[in-house]
């Protein structure tokens, strides 16, 4: 416990990997792939792709299925990723006709709708990867291929139809496909083996950056809908616990705009040695953002899951995103962690109010940081507070 966390992160990882050490000393392994398919980053262009399965046969769709894991506590998600084991063979992206078969299976694979029945044969026994560090996210061992087969699975018929369009574009194949109400993870699976665009243009993407690019995706193309609606007429506050994260949204009127800040407490991973709680965010006004946003994905998972409601709702609105990141969660396990806790938040009933004071009140109810320490690292309060519209001036006049 010298690291100060409530729970130790390596302990959780070690036990998870104990558990499964029985499958480590297998070069050969059966079961049923959720299914679940990785595109690696390391040594880019040149990357590692492969199948993720589990030692035994059945329904696994849980152990990839990020949109079932809100609720559940961290040593089980830990559990689910190193449940898998991951074959890899190296190719590089800009030429995924020359992986040959395998990438053909892989693609099968991610478009089935069911668990699929899975062989992998590795050079050598998987290879368990216990990182003695608290910023790893947890992930189960790897070995390369040797051969792979799998069984034929019943395809989504939606994917299926973006994947044989080699016209249509890959932005506008993962819009089709979010409005039809296929899983966001499943169109990032899919986008990362290069299964979208136009057919000259098809690559393999990092499933890192894949994840990232999905969401960025389809949020712009939802925001330029939201942005022809009206605005709330009333300032609305959603609130939402996970894994010992805390997460509250402020729809305020107006035009919209986007914040999400994050504040690290001592003890957490980017503030492991700290005594006062890091706050770091980004924003983005009514006109589409063009650069990367400093805090990295999670700005862009948080950015979907508001985009998605104001489109449920037909309106447009000025968002504020706040999560306090406590000690309790010991280890980051992925930006889904963000887009479906933010999703939760915004599925249950706000508080409504009609001002920002009431607004703020409530909210600093449920949050642990002081009200003048968000104010001081947020551009819509600093903007919403300090300044003086011209509407101000005209109700004055009235008056």
């Amino acid at each position: 416990m010298l690291c100060g966390k409530l729970h130790c992160p390596i302990i959780v990882k070690a036990r998870s990997l104990a558990k499964h050490s029985h499958v480590y000393n297998l070069e050969k392994l059966e079961g049923s792939s959720p299914p679940s398919v990785f595109v690696g980053r390391i040594g880019y262009p040149k990357v590692y792709i492969g199948p993720m399965l589990p030692p035994y046969h059945g329904d696994t769709t849980i152990l990839d299925e990020p949109e079932a894991w809100i609720g559940r506590p961290i040593d089980e998600i830990v559990d689910f990723r190193y449940s898998l084991i991951r074959g890899k063979t190296a190719v590089n992206i800009n030429e995924p006709q020359r992986s040959g078969r395998l990438l053909d299976l892989l693609q099968e694979v991610a478009m089935s709708t069911r668990s699929v029945d899975s062989e992998a044969s590795f050079t050598h026994k998987p290879r368990d990867n216990l990182s003695v560090d608290d910023i790893s996210q947890p992930f189960g061992p790897s070995a390369p291929l040797k051969s792979f087969r799998a069984s034929a699975g019943s395809a989504d018929r939606n994917i299926e139809r973006c994947f044989y369009d080699h016209s249509l574009k890959a932005n506008q194949a993962a819009l089709d496909l979010h409005r039809r109400g296929v899983p966001v993870s499943k169109i990032q699976r899919s986008f990362c083996l290069g299964m979208f665009g136009e057919l000259p243009r098809r690559k393999l993407v990092p499933t890192r950056w894949g994840i990232t690019a999905v969401d960025n995706s389809i949020s712009l193309s939802l925001l330029r809908e939201v942005k022809q609606y009206e605005p709330l007429d009333s300032y609305r506050t959603y609130f939402f616990k996970n894994l010992d994260n805390i997460f509250l949204a402020v729809f305020m009127p107006g035009r919209w705009s986007f914040e999400w800040i994050e504040a690290w407490f001592p003890g957490t991973v980017w503030n492991s040695n700290g005594v006062s709680p890091q706050l770091m965010g980004d924003y983005e006004g009514s006109k589409e953002r063009t650069t990367y946003a400093e805090v990295g994905g999670c700005y862009y998972s948080a950015r979907l899951a508001a985009a998605e409601k104001l489109v449920s709702e037909q309106h447009q609105a000025s968002v504020l995103i706040l999560r306090e990141i406590h000690k309790g969660y010991i280890m980051p396990v992925g930006v889904w962690n963000v887009r479906e806790s933010v999703r939760a938040a915004l599925g249950t009933k706000p508080k409504e109010f009609n001002s920002l004071q009431e607004t703020l009140n409530y909210a600093m109810s449920k949050l642990t940081i002081p009200l003048n320490r968000w104010i001081q690292n947020s551009q819509t309060l600093q903007e919403t507070l300090l300044q003086r519209r011209i509407t101000d001036f005209l109700g004055a006049d009235k008056k």
